[in-house]
């Protein structure tokens, strides 16, 4: 059973940086996509980026390109998104998740994807 778990978030304010972790286990080696997302109250889950199983294709929301980086780290089954300059709008509980198979373009949309951590809260004040 994957496991997938978020930490790092918490209040800033507006410019800050933010890096978030999602750290994953259990399941078999495979291809997979590990996306993350942000939901706030009242308002779907949405994309913020996502990133596939060598690391080697990212993708963005454009809300956030040029602000964020999604990265990972093989050797201990953790991906990050680095937050940059935030605004108070990227306020939300973020979410990562993950969706096995060899995806060519990344899924944007929550129902693709197979496992969800529990999410983490970022704050950020103006």
């Amino acid at each position: 059973q994957v496991q997938l778990v978020e930490s790092g978030g918490g209040l800033v304010q507006a410019g800050d940086s933010l890096r978030l972790s999602c750290a994953a286990s259990g399941g078999p080696a495979s291809t997979y996509v590990m996306g993350w997302f942000r939901q706030t109250r009242g308002k779907e889950r949405e994309f913020v980026a996502g990133i596939t199983w060598n690391g080697g294709r990212t993708d963005y929301a454009d809300a956030v390109k040029g602000r964020f980086i999604v990265s990972r780290d093989d050797t201990k089954s953790i991906i990050y998104l680095q937050m940059n300059s935030l605004k108070p709008e990227d306020t939300a509980v973020y979410y990562c998740a993950l969706r096995w198979g060899l995806i060519v373009t990344i899924p944007i949309m929550a129902n693709e994807y197979d496992y969800w951590g529990q999410g983490t809260p970022v704050t950020v004040s103006s």
